[in-house]
């Protein structure tokens, strides 16, 4: 055979019509069948500083939230402090007094600031569930925006509460006890510090049905976890009611005891039902499911 054909036809990749020649293609994974290709950019094939960046943005969105919502307080703070939060002052007849050279004016500012911080506190849960969002799969992402507003709503339930029952409650019995020749006269700061302290408190913990929720559906911990130590969570319930609230009698101590009780009754039906989804998925995937514990 005549090599001389065989060169005739071979074309040199370094020289010559480049065109001609073609290394070995690159493509990507085939979609699976009945599978459509993802829109966008899925979070799976994100790499880790791909993750910071987006963590990064969040973190920007939220702190942009609260700067906004604290202007719109400073803006605002004259009938924040007068009607909103020296409306139960001036119900318990209570006196407040200043003792601070500018302490109204740091006073308006660090008002200004707390309550920014717990108007933004929906925006920045909303942040929160977005990041994790991409990581769920795609029968789990329909439920984070019901997740979200379930947590909005259960912080906005803890506000409500602090504000109208608890924050009374409490300076109804600061106000009537005293001692005879001894007056209260309350600082000004120190109300405050008390008021937006027991409100942003509250809103944190009525967040127990959502965080149930979660650490079931991680398998952290199941509904026979929270039945087995129901006894000890009342234990736990009454110590925190009893630090929480400013005031030593029981009355207060059991207002706040009751419901933070019935919310962990709440976590437990709540965690049935993400239990029983956390099977559903794991049978779907095809992975061993432990036995059921509810």
């Amino acid at each position: 055979m005549d090599s001389s054909s065989d060169d005739s036809t071979r074309t040199d990749p370094q020289a010559g019509d480049r065109s001609a020649w073609r290394g070995p293609e690159i493509t990507g994974s085939p979609v699976p069948t009945g599978e459509s290709a993802p829109e966008g950019r899925n979070r799976g094939e994100m790499g880790f500083f791909d993750h910071l960046e987006e963590l990064r943005g969040r973190i920007i969105r939220a702190l942009i939230g609260f700067a906004v919502a604290s202007a719109l307080a400073g803006w605002f703070y004259r009938d924040i402090i007068e009607i909103i939060l020296l409306g139960p002052a001036r119900d318990a007849q209570m006196p407040l007094i200043n003792t601070v050279p500018m302490g109204q004016l740091l006073l308006a500012i660090q008002v200004s600031l707390l309550s920014g911080l717990i108007i933004a506190i929906p925006w920045i849960i909303w942040q929160f569930w977005q990041f994790v969002r991409p990581g769920l799969y795609q029968r789990e992402q329909r439920y984070v925006g019901l997740i979200a507003f379930s947590t909005i709503g259960c912080f906005l339930a803890g506000v409500a509460f602090a504000y109208f029952v608890m924050i009374p409650a409490s300076l109804g019995f600061i106000s009537g006890f005293e001692f005879s020749g001894i007056k209260n006269q309350i600082a000004i700061t120190e109300y405050f510090s008390f008021v937006l302290g027991f409100i942003i408190a509250l809103g944190v913990v009525f967040e127990m049905p959502v965080i149930a929720w979660a650490l079931t559906r991680l398998g952290i911990v199941t509904p026979k976890f929270f039945r087995t130590y129901r006894r000890h969570a009342v234990v736990v319930i009454l110590i925190a009611a009893a630090i929480i609230t400013p005031t030593p009698d029981p009355f207060n101590q059991l207002l706040l005891a009751i419901p933070l009780y019935a919310l962990f009754e709440v976590s437990i039906l709540v965690s049935q039902g993400a239990a029983r989804q956390r099977r559903r998925m794991m049978e779907a995937e095809g992975m061993a499911v432990e036995e059921p514990e509810e």
